[in-house]
């Protein structure tokens, strides 16, 4: 999950080098916990939230053709 969820950050943010995603597992479940660049969070969580709601429907999907349950956190860096 955390390749998949970088290269999505990276194509939208413009501190690409900044970009890090620290994954944690529970059982099924994988929590992933994205940190950007201050400046790039308004581009990851987009507009009422949008950018980041299409990043979790995307890891959701990728993650339950592996038979798991993920969630995504954008933190503060």
């Amino acid at each position: 999950m955390i390749p998949l969820a970088e290269y999505i950050a990276r194509a939208l943010v413009e501190k690409p080098e900044e970009v890090e995603v620290i994954q944690t597992r529970s059982g099924r479940g994988v929590r992933l916990q994205m940190r950007v660049a201050k400046e790039d969070m308004g581009r990851i969580i987009g507009k009422g939230g949008r950018v980041a709601n299409a990043i979790r429907l995307l890891l959701r999907v990728a993650a339950e053709r592996d038979g798991q349950q993920v969630t995504l956190d954008v933190v503060e860096p």
